[in-house]
């Protein structure tokens, strides 16, 4: 049995963030074996956890990865915003963003994505997990998983708590960047108008038809009327029919086409929303 000096039980705190107490017993346990002490003290901490995964976790943050092969995004859900807006947690958003935008097999959820290796560090992402949950003291939870192949690029707001992800073809990075950061900025619905659900569209024209009758407007102009009123509602719900905003005298299929650029399809989160 190795001697478990102060010098190996600062080892051991130092890689895994525990109280000293916590980490001379895992060692004395371990008989000095330093991954053996490791071991013990994750298994301690998902009894823990066990406990705890029941309580609010509202908090978070948007991971996000994108190259010319895929992209993704993962939502992280934990207790409180301090965790949310620190290192581990961001790291961690980064690492399961990364890896299923890399995993060569489909992933469909949290548990999944979990098993893959960890972009950053020895060991899985669930590894990577229990060690945060450890120094933390925080249940973490994936929630939503998005992944597109072909040249996709991606956004998150500074506060963690809004992201984009989008596909494009075309060679100009830097406008799907604005792209997505707009998505981000007004939240449409679709890229296209032919896009949205036609039963939404007809319904919208019905009752602005309805509208304008209730105006006393004649019926040879009111069919005018509603193509003119439908701008409204398409600028709101459709990417390619809204004003860029980064230039509001020219419309995003304006920029697109100036460009020679397309946008596929597309996806955009609030933390916690579905």
């Amino acid at each position: 049995m190795a001697e478990i000096t102060a010098a190996l039980v600062m080892k051991l705190r130092e890689e895994t963030g525990q109280p000293m107490m916590d980490c001379k017993a895992a060692l004395t346990e371990a008989g000095g074996d330093m991954a053996a002490a490791t071991k013990i003290l994750r298994e301690k901490g998902k009894k823990l956890e066990g406990v705890r995964l029941g309580r609010d976790t509202e908090f978070g943050r948007i991971g996000v990865y994108s190259d010319d092969k895929a992209g993704a995004l993962v939502e992280i859900m934990c207790e409180s915003a301090p965790v949310a807006n620190g290192p581990d947690c961001r790291q961690f958003s980064e690492d399961c963003a990364k890896a299923l935008a890399a995993a060569k097999t489909d992933i469909a959820d949290g548990d999944a994505l979990l098993k893959e290796k960890s972009p950053s560090r020895p060991g899985t992402l669930a590894e990577q997990k229990d060690d945060m949950f450890n120094r933390l003291r925080e249940v973490f939870k994936i929630g939503r998983l998005a992944k597109f192949t072909g040249t996709t690029v991606g956004y998150v707001h500074a506060t963690g708590d809004l992201g984009s992800l989008v596909e494009f073809e075309g060679a100009d990075a830097a406008t799907a960047k604005d792209i997505a950061m707009h998505i981000v900025a007004t939240s449409p619905l679709a890229v296209n108008k032919e896009d949205l659900p036609a039963a939404e569209v007809e319904k919208e024209r019905a009752f602005l038809t309805d509208q304008a009758r209730k105006e006393g407007k004649p019926e040879n102009i009111i069919q005018k009327m509603i193509e003119g009123r439908m701008k409204n509602f398409y600028s709101a719900r459709v990417l390619t029919e809204q004003p860029f905003v980064k230039d509001q005298e020219q419309t995003v299929a304006a920029l697109l086409k100036s460009k020679g650029m397309k946008i596929t399809k597309f996806v955009n989160w609030k933390l916690g929303k579905s």
